[in-house]
Protein backbone atom coordinates (compact mmCIF):
# COMPACT_ATOMS: atom_id res chain seq x y z
CA UNK A 1 0.00 0.00 0.00
CA UNK A 2 1.45 3.36 -0.99
CA UNK A 3 1.47 6.48 1.17
CA UNK A 4 -1.31 8.98 0.71
CA UNK A 5 -1.41 12.66 1.64
CA UNK A 6 -4.55 14.53 2.64
CA UNK A 7 -6.71 11.40 2.66
CA UNK A 8 -9.18 12.83 5.17
CA UNK A 9 -9.84 15.78 2.83
CA UNK A 10 -10.87 13.55 -0.09
CA UNK A 11 -14.55 12.98 -0.83
CA UNK A 12 -15.99 9.53 -0.14
CA UNK A 13 -15.87 8.70 -3.87
CA UNK A 14 -12.26 9.84 -4.06
CA UNK A 15 -11.33 7.70 -1.05
CA UNK A 16 -12.93 4.67 -2.70
CA UNK A 17 -11.15 5.40 -6.00
CA UNK A 18 -7.81 5.47 -4.17
CA UNK A 19 -8.35 2.15 -2.40
CA UNK A 20 -9.75 0.55 -5.58
CA UNK A 21 -6.66 1.57 -7.58
CA UNK A 22 -4.33 0.49 -4.77
CA UNK A 23 -5.86 -2.93 -4.18
CA UNK A 24 -7.84 -3.69 -7.35
CA UNK A 25 -11.14 -4.01 -5.46
CA UNK A 26 -14.47 -3.52 -7.23
CA UNK A 27 -15.74 -0.09 -6.14
CA UNK A 28 -19.30 -1.44 -6.23
CA UNK A 29 -18.42 -3.66 -3.29
CA UNK A 30 -18.28 -0.58 -1.08
CA UNK A 31 -21.12 1.30 -2.76
CA UNK A 32 -23.49 -1.68 -2.58
CA UNK A 33 -23.61 -1.22 1.19
CA UNK A 34 -24.52 2.45 1.08
CA UNK A 35 -28.04 3.25 2.23
CA UNK A 36 -30.51 4.61 -0.30
CA UNK A 37 -31.66 7.20 2.21
CA UNK A 38 -28.91 9.79 1.79
CA UNK A 39 -29.85 11.62 5.01
CA UNK A 40 -29.45 8.49 7.10
CA UNK A 41 -26.25 7.59 5.23
CA UNK A 42 -24.80 11.01 6.01
CA UNK A 43 -25.56 10.50 9.69
CA UNK A 44 -23.65 7.22 9.59
CA UNK A 45 -20.76 8.77 7.67
CA UNK A 46 -20.48 11.53 10.27
CA UNK A 47 -20.25 9.09 13.17
CA UNK A 48 -16.67 8.19 12.30
CA UNK A 49 -13.77 9.34 10.13
CA UNK A 50 -12.62 8.44 6.61
CA UNK A 51 -15.80 6.43 6.02
CA UNK A 52 -16.25 4.76 2.65
CA UNK A 53 -19.03 2.26 3.37
CA UNK A 54 -21.09 0.48 6.03
CA UNK A 55 -20.11 -2.83 7.60
CA UNK A 56 -23.33 -4.74 8.14
CA UNK A 57 -24.00 -7.00 11.11
CA UNK A 58 -26.99 -9.33 11.61
CA UNK A 59 -29.79 -7.77 13.67
CA UNK A 60 -32.02 -10.34 15.35
CA UNK A 61 -34.65 -10.66 18.05
CA UNK A 62 -34.71 -12.93 21.08
CA UNK A 63 -38.36 -13.18 22.16
CA UNK A 64 -40.04 -14.38 25.37
CA UNK A 65 -37.76 -12.70 27.90
CA UNK A 66 -39.80 -12.40 31.08
CA UNK A 67 -38.00 -9.84 33.24
CA UNK A 68 -39.55 -8.58 36.47
CA UNK A 69 -42.92 -9.90 35.25
CA UNK A 70 -42.76 -8.05 31.92
CA UNK A 71 -42.26 -9.78 28.54
CA UNK A 72 -39.62 -8.41 26.15
CA UNK A 73 -38.42 -9.23 22.66
CA UNK A 74 -34.78 -8.22 22.85
CA UNK A 75 -32.84 -6.87 19.82
CA UNK A 76 -29.39 -8.43 19.43
CA UNK A 77 -26.62 -7.51 16.99
CA UNK A 78 -24.07 -10.28 16.59
CA UNK A 79 -22.47 -12.34 13.83
CA UNK A 80 -21.72 -15.48 15.85
CA UNK A 81 -23.94 -18.46 15.09
CA UNK A 82 -26.23 -19.80 17.85
CA UNK A 83 -26.00 -16.81 20.21
CA UNK A 84 -29.47 -15.43 19.50
CA UNK A 85 -30.84 -18.98 19.33
CA UNK A 86 -29.33 -19.87 22.72
CA UNK A 87 -30.67 -16.69 24.33
CA UNK A 88 -34.14 -17.33 22.89
CA UNK A 89 -34.11 -20.95 24.04
CA UNK A 90 -33.09 -19.98 27.57
CA UNK A 91 -35.70 -17.21 27.70
CA UNK A 92 -38.44 -19.62 26.65
CA UNK A 93 -37.30 -22.25 29.17
CA UNK A 94 -37.50 -19.76 32.05
CA UNK A 95 -40.74 -18.19 30.83
CA UNK A 96 -42.77 -20.87 32.63
CA UNK A 97 -40.46 -20.95 35.66
CA UNK A 98 -40.90 -17.41 36.91
CA UNK A 99 -38.61 -15.68 34.45
CA UNK A 100 -35.74 -13.36 35.34
CA UNK A 101 -35.61 -11.09 38.35
CA UNK A 102 -33.31 -8.10 38.13
CA UNK A 103 -32.45 -5.01 40.12
CA UNK A 104 -30.03 -2.10 39.92
CA UNK A 105 -27.62 -2.01 42.86
CA UNK A 106 -26.07 1.38 42.09
CA UNK A 107 -25.68 4.03 39.39
CA UNK A 108 -22.56 5.91 40.51
CA UNK A 109 -20.01 6.73 37.80
CA UNK A 110 -16.42 7.82 38.31
CA UNK A 111 -13.97 10.29 36.85
CA UNK A 112 -10.57 11.62 37.87
CA UNK A 113 -8.29 14.56 37.52
CA UNK A 114 -4.84 12.96 37.53
CA UNK A 115 -2.08 15.34 38.58
CA UNK A 116 1.48 15.50 39.88
CA UNK A 117 2.93 17.72 42.59
CA UNK A 118 6.01 18.02 44.78
CA UNK A 119 3.78 19.34 47.56
CA UNK A 120 2.86 16.99 50.38
CA UNK A 121 -0.59 15.48 50.54
CA UNK A 122 -1.35 17.56 53.64
CA UNK A 123 -0.48 20.77 51.80
CA UNK A 124 -2.61 19.79 48.82
CA UNK A 125 -5.44 18.69 51.09
CA UNK A 126 -5.45 22.02 52.88
CA UNK A 127 -5.85 23.95 49.61
CA UNK A 128 -8.40 21.45 48.31
CA UNK A 129 -10.63 21.71 51.39
CA UNK A 130 -10.49 25.50 51.38
CA UNK A 131 -11.35 25.70 47.68
CA UNK A 132 -13.72 22.70 47.44
CA UNK A 133 -16.96 24.67 47.45
CA UNK A 134 -15.48 27.17 45.02
CA UNK A 135 -14.39 24.29 42.76
CA UNK A 136 -17.91 22.88 42.72
CA UNK A 137 -19.35 26.31 42.05
CA UNK A 138 -16.98 26.82 39.13
CA UNK A 139 -18.58 23.94 37.20
CA UNK A 140 -22.14 24.47 38.36
CA UNK A 141 -23.22 26.02 35.04
CA UNK A 142 -22.20 22.83 33.24
CA UNK A 143 -24.39 20.76 35.57
CA UNK A 144 -27.67 22.64 35.17
CA UNK A 145 -29.37 20.30 32.68
CA UNK A 146 -28.14 17.19 34.47
CA UNK A 147 -29.33 18.54 37.83
CA UNK A 148 -32.75 19.26 36.31
CA UNK A 149 -32.95 15.55 35.40
CA UNK A 150 -31.99 14.51 38.93
CA UNK A 151 -28.27 13.97 38.38
CA UNK A 152 -25.01 15.82 38.75
CA UNK A 153 -21.91 15.64 40.94
CA UNK A 154 -22.30 13.42 43.99
CA UNK A 155 -18.91 13.88 45.64
CA UNK A 156 -15.48 15.42 45.19
CA UNK A 157 -12.42 13.98 46.97
CA UNK A 158 -8.65 14.29 46.92
CA UNK A 159 -6.86 10.93 46.72
CA UNK A 160 -3.24 10.30 47.69
CA UNK A 161 -1.56 7.90 45.24
CA UNK A 162 2.02 8.99 45.95
CA UNK A 163 2.88 5.68 47.68
CA UNK A 164 2.15 3.89 44.40
CA UNK A 165 3.70 6.46 42.03
CA UNK A 166 5.90 9.34 43.14
CA UNK A 167 4.15 12.74 43.32
CA UNK A 168 0.90 11.30 41.94
CA UNK A 169 -2.53 12.45 43.20
CA UNK A 170 -6.12 12.42 42.02
CA UNK A 171 -9.26 14.44 42.37
CA UNK A 172 -11.91 11.73 42.31
CA UNK A 173 -15.41 12.77 41.28
CA UNK A 174 -18.54 10.65 41.52
CA UNK A 175 -21.46 11.37 39.22
CA UNK A 176 -25.07 10.46 38.61
CA UNK A 177 -25.96 10.82 34.93
CA UNK A 178 -29.56 9.53 34.92
CA UNK A 179 -30.56 8.13 31.49
CA UNK A 180 -27.38 9.31 29.77
CA UNK A 181 -24.15 7.33 29.66
CA UNK A 182 -22.68 10.75 30.39
CA UNK A 183 -19.14 10.52 29.02
CA UNK A 184 -19.08 14.00 27.47
CA UNK A 185 -20.73 15.55 30.53
CA UNK A 186 -18.25 13.86 32.89
CA UNK A 187 -15.17 14.72 30.82
CA UNK A 188 -16.21 18.37 30.46
CA UNK A 189 -16.64 18.69 34.23
CA UNK A 190 -13.31 16.97 34.94
CA UNK A 191 -11.34 19.16 32.54
CA UNK A 192 -12.81 22.33 34.06
CA UNK A 193 -12.12 21.09 37.60
CA UNK A 194 -8.52 20.38 36.65
CA UNK A 195 -8.02 23.80 35.12
CA UNK A 196 -9.60 25.55 38.09
CA UNK A 197 -7.72 23.57 40.74
CA UNK A 198 -4.44 24.45 39.03
CA UNK A 199 -5.39 28.13 39.21
CA UNK A 200 -5.85 27.74 42.99
CA UNK A 201 -2.73 25.62 43.47
CA UNK A 202 -0.04 26.52 40.94
CA UNK A 203 2.46 23.92 42.19
CA UNK A 204 0.76 21.06 40.35
CA UNK A 205 0.88 19.62 36.85
CA UNK A 206 -2.34 18.22 35.39
CA UNK A 207 -1.56 14.93 33.66
CA UNK A 208 -5.05 14.21 32.38
CA UNK A 209 -8.74 14.56 33.22
CA UNK A 210 -10.92 11.63 32.16
CA UNK A 211 -13.84 9.46 33.17
CA UNK A 212 -13.21 5.90 34.29
CA UNK A 213 -14.88 3.04 32.46
CA UNK A 214 -14.46 0.97 35.62
CA UNK A 215 -17.75 1.51 37.43
CA UNK A 216 -17.88 -0.81 40.48
CA UNK A 217 -20.64 1.31 42.02
CA UNK A 218 -22.80 1.24 38.87
CA UNK A 219 -24.01 -2.34 39.24
CA UNK A 220 -26.88 -4.51 38.10
CA UNK A 221 -27.96 -7.96 39.27
CA UNK A 222 -29.92 -10.59 37.34
CA UNK A 223 -31.20 -13.79 38.90
CA UNK A 224 -32.95 -17.05 38.01
CA UNK A 225 -34.57 -19.22 40.71
CA UNK A 226 -36.60 -22.42 40.50
CA UNK A 227 -36.97 -25.81 42.13
CA UNK A 228 -34.23 -28.22 41.09
CA UNK A 229 -36.92 -30.67 40.07
CA UNK A 230 -38.08 -28.15 37.44
CA UNK A 231 -34.77 -28.48 35.58
CA UNK A 232 -35.62 -31.95 34.30
CA UNK A 233 -36.63 -30.66 30.88
CA UNK A 234 -33.07 -29.49 30.10
CA UNK A 235 -31.88 -32.86 28.81
CA UNK A 236 -33.69 -36.20 28.65
CA UNK A 237 -30.45 -38.08 29.28
CA UNK A 238 -29.74 -36.58 32.69
CA UNK A 239 -31.65 -36.35 35.97
CA UNK A 240 -32.56 -32.83 37.18
CA UNK A 241 -30.50 -33.15 40.36
CA UNK A 242 -27.47 -34.51 38.50
CA UNK A 243 -27.79 -31.66 36.01
CA UNK A 244 -27.92 -29.08 38.82
CA UNK A 245 -24.78 -30.53 40.43
CA UNK A 246 -22.87 -30.61 37.13
CA UNK A 247 -24.03 -27.08 36.34
CA UNK A 248 -22.87 -25.74 39.71
CA UNK A 249 -19.57 -27.58 39.33
CA UNK A 250 -19.00 -25.82 35.99
CA UNK A 251 -19.64 -22.44 37.63
CA UNK A 252 -17.28 -23.33 40.49
CA UNK A 253 -14.56 -24.23 37.97
CA UNK A 254 -14.91 -20.78 36.38
CA UNK A 255 -14.22 -19.28 39.80
CA UNK A 256 -10.82 -20.87 40.25
CA UNK A 257 -9.43 -21.54 36.75
CA UNK A 258 -8.56 -18.52 34.59
CA UNK A 259 -8.50 -20.60 31.40
CA UNK A 260 -12.14 -21.48 31.92
CA UNK A 261 -13.08 -18.11 33.45
CA UNK A 262 -12.13 -16.12 30.35
CA UNK A 263 -14.21 -18.33 28.05
CA UNK A 264 -17.05 -18.43 30.58
CA UNK A 265 -17.19 -14.63 30.70
CA UNK A 266 -16.80 -14.34 26.93
CA UNK A 267 -20.04 -16.32 26.65
CA UNK A 268 -21.77 -13.90 29.01
CA UNK A 269 -20.51 -10.98 26.94
CA UNK A 270 -21.88 -12.60 23.76
CA UNK A 271 -25.32 -11.74 25.07
CA UNK A 272 -24.44 -8.44 26.71
CA UNK A 273 -22.45 -6.97 23.81
CA UNK A 274 -25.13 -7.84 21.27
CA UNK A 275 -27.82 -5.87 23.13
CA UNK A 276 -25.44 -2.99 23.81
CA UNK A 277 -24.65 -2.79 20.09
CA UNK A 278 -28.32 -2.96 19.15
CA UNK A 279 -29.16 -0.06 21.46
CA UNK A 280 -26.29 2.17 20.35
CA UNK A 281 -24.21 1.88 23.51
CA UNK A 282 -20.47 1.42 24.03
CA UNK A 283 -19.74 -2.30 24.28
CA UNK A 284 -15.98 -1.70 24.65
CA UNK A 285 -16.53 0.30 27.84
CA UNK A 286 -18.82 -2.35 29.33
CA UNK A 287 -16.45 -5.15 28.30
CA UNK A 288 -13.52 -3.44 30.00
CA UNK A 289 -15.51 -2.79 33.18
CA UNK A 290 -16.85 -6.33 33.39
CA UNK A 291 -13.44 -7.94 32.94
CA UNK A 292 -11.94 -5.61 35.56
CA UNK A 293 -14.81 -6.48 37.90
CA UNK A 294 -14.08 -10.17 37.33
CA UNK A 295 -10.68 -9.47 38.90
CA UNK A 296 -11.92 -7.45 41.88
CA UNK A 297 -10.93 -10.15 44.40
CA UNK A 298 -7.33 -10.27 43.22
CA UNK A 299 -7.73 -12.97 40.57
CA UNK A 300 -9.77 -13.26 37.40
CA UNK A 301 -12.87 -15.44 37.81
CA UNK A 302 -16.27 -16.21 36.29
CA UNK A 303 -18.86 -13.48 36.75
CA UNK A 304 -21.91 -15.68 37.41
CA UNK A 305 -22.81 -17.55 40.59
CA UNK A 306 -24.79 -20.70 41.35
CA UNK A 307 -26.25 -21.91 44.65
CA UNK A 308 -28.05 -25.17 45.43
CA UNK A 309 -30.02 -25.24 48.67
CA UNK A 310 -32.39 -28.11 49.42
CA UNK A 311 -34.59 -28.21 46.30
CA UNK A 312 -33.73 -24.65 45.17
CA UNK A 313 -31.60 -23.76 42.15
CA UNK A 314 -30.36 -20.16 42.09
CA UNK A 315 -28.27 -18.74 39.25
CA UNK A 316 -27.22 -15.08 39.29
CA UNK A 317 -25.00 -12.47 37.71
CA UNK A 318 -23.78 -9.15 39.11
CA UNK A 319 -21.71 -6.83 36.96
CA UNK A 320 -20.98 -3.15 36.21
CA UNK A 321 -23.13 -1.61 33.52
CA UNK A 322 -22.65 2.00 32.46
CA UNK A 323 -25.04 2.63 29.57
CA UNK A 324 -27.58 5.21 28.44
CA UNK A 325 -30.90 5.56 26.64
CA UNK A 326 -30.50 9.20 25.60
CA UNK A 327 -27.71 10.95 23.72
CA UNK A 328 -25.03 9.53 21.46
CA UNK A 329 -26.01 6.80 19.02
CA UNK A 330 -29.25 6.07 20.86
CA UNK A 331 -30.95 8.84 18.89
CA UNK A 332 -28.59 9.22 15.91
CA UNK A 333 -28.66 5.62 14.64
CA UNK A 334 -32.11 4.69 13.29
CA UNK A 335 -31.84 1.04 14.35
CA UNK A 336 -30.60 1.96 17.83
CA UNK A 337 -33.68 4.15 18.23
CA UNK A 338 -35.86 1.32 16.89
CA UNK A 339 -34.28 -1.08 19.38
CA UNK A 340 -35.24 1.15 22.28
CA UNK A 341 -38.76 1.44 20.86
CA UNK A 342 -38.98 -2.38 20.67
CA UNK A 343 -37.98 -2.47 24.36
CA UNK A 344 -40.76 0.04 25.19
CA UNK A 345 -38.46 3.06 25.63
CA UNK A 346 -36.69 1.84 28.78
CA UNK A 347 -34.88 4.08 31.22
CA UNK A 348 -31.15 3.49 31.59
CA UNK A 349 -31.79 1.45 34.74
CA UNK A 350 -34.38 -0.71 32.96
CA UNK A 351 -31.99 -1.27 30.06
CA UNK A 352 -29.24 -2.27 32.50
CA UNK A 353 -31.54 -4.97 33.83
CA UNK A 354 -32.54 -6.22 30.38
CA UNK A 355 -28.92 -6.46 29.26
CA UNK A 356 -27.84 -8.30 32.40
CA UNK A 357 -30.67 -10.81 31.97
CA UNK A 358 -29.62 -11.55 28.40
CA UNK A 359 -26.06 -12.12 29.63
CA UNK A 360 -27.34 -14.52 32.27
CA UNK A 361 -29.55 -16.32 29.73
CA UNK A 362 -26.58 -16.72 27.40
CA UNK A 363 -24.47 -18.15 30.22
CA UNK A 364 -27.24 -20.52 31.30
CA UNK A 365 -27.63 -21.81 27.75
CA UNK A 366 -23.90 -22.27 27.19
CA UNK A 367 -23.18 -24.01 30.49
CA UNK A 368 -26.28 -26.22 30.12
CA UNK A 369 -24.99 -27.42 26.75
CA UNK A 370 -21.45 -27.91 28.04
CA UNK A 371 -22.50 -30.22 30.88
CA UNK A 372 -24.98 -32.22 28.80
CA UNK A 373 -24.74 -32.63 25.01
CA UNK A 374 -21.58 -30.55 24.53
CA UNK A 375 -21.34 -27.13 22.94
CA UNK A 376 -20.66 -28.25 19.37
CA UNK A 377 -23.91 -30.09 18.68
CA UNK A 378 -26.06 -26.98 18.73
CA UNK A 379 -23.37 -24.56 17.61
CA UNK A 380 -22.35 -26.52 14.52
CA UNK A 381 -25.97 -27.06 13.51
CA UNK A 382 -26.30 -23.28 13.37
CA UNK A 383 -22.88 -22.96 11.73
CA UNK A 384 -23.83 -25.41 8.96
CA UNK A 385 -25.56 -22.66 6.97
CA UNK A 386 -22.41 -20.49 7.15
CA UNK A 387 -20.35 -23.33 5.70
CA UNK A 388 -22.91 -23.99 2.96
CA UNK A 389 -22.99 -20.32 1.99
CA UNK A 390 -19.21 -20.17 1.98
CA UNK A 391 -19.14 -23.15 -0.39
CA UNK A 392 -21.83 -21.46 -2.55
CA UNK A 393 -24.29 -24.33 -2.19
CA UNK A 394 -27.52 -24.17 -4.21
CA UNK A 395 -30.91 -23.99 -2.43
CA UNK A 396 -31.49 -27.67 -3.26
CA UNK A 397 -28.08 -28.63 -1.84
CA UNK A 398 -28.72 -26.59 1.32
CA UNK A 399 -31.96 -28.43 2.05
CA UNK A 400 -30.32 -31.79 1.36
CA UNK A 401 -27.40 -30.93 3.63
CA UNK A 402 -29.65 -29.85 6.49
CA UNK A 403 -31.38 -33.23 6.33
CA UNK A 404 -28.15 -35.20 5.92
CA UNK A 405 -26.29 -33.60 8.85
CA UNK A 406 -29.09 -33.85 11.41
CA UNK A 407 -27.41 -36.88 12.97
CA UNK A 408 -23.85 -36.49 11.68
CA UNK A 409 -20.76 -34.56 12.74
CA UNK A 410 -20.53 -31.25 10.91
CA UNK A 411 -17.18 -30.01 9.64
CA UNK A 412 -16.02 -27.97 6.67
CA UNK A 413 -14.49 -31.01 4.96
CA UNK A 414 -17.53 -33.21 5.56
CA UNK A 415 -19.87 -30.57 4.15
CA UNK A 416 -17.61 -30.02 1.13
CA UNK A 417 -17.45 -33.77 0.47
CA UNK A 418 -21.24 -33.99 0.72
CA UNK A 419 -21.71 -31.18 -1.81
CA UNK A 420 -19.32 -32.83 -4.28
CA UNK A 421 -21.66 -35.79 -4.61
CA UNK A 422 -24.90 -33.78 -4.70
Amino acid sequence: MSEVSGFSKLSKDEKISWIVKSKNIDDNLFKNFWLEDSCVQKKLDDLSENTISNFLMPYGLAPNFKINEKIYSVPMVIEESSVVAAASKAAKFWLSRGGFVSRVLGTVKLGHVHFSSKLSFDELKNTFEIKKDELLGSVDKYCTNMKNRGGGILSLDLIDKSNELADYYQIEVKFKTCNAMGANFINTILEKLGENFKSYCVDIEINMSILSNYTPECLVEAKLVCKISELGAICKDIDAYDFAKKFKRAIDISKIDISRAVTHNKGIMNGIDSVILATGNDFRAVEAACHAYASKDGHYSGLSNCKLEDDKFEFSLTLPMSIGTVGGLTSLHPLAKASLDILDAPSAEELMQIIACVGLAQNFGAVSSLVTTGIQKGHMKMHLLNILNQLEATPTQIEAAKDHFQTKVISYNEVRNFLNIH
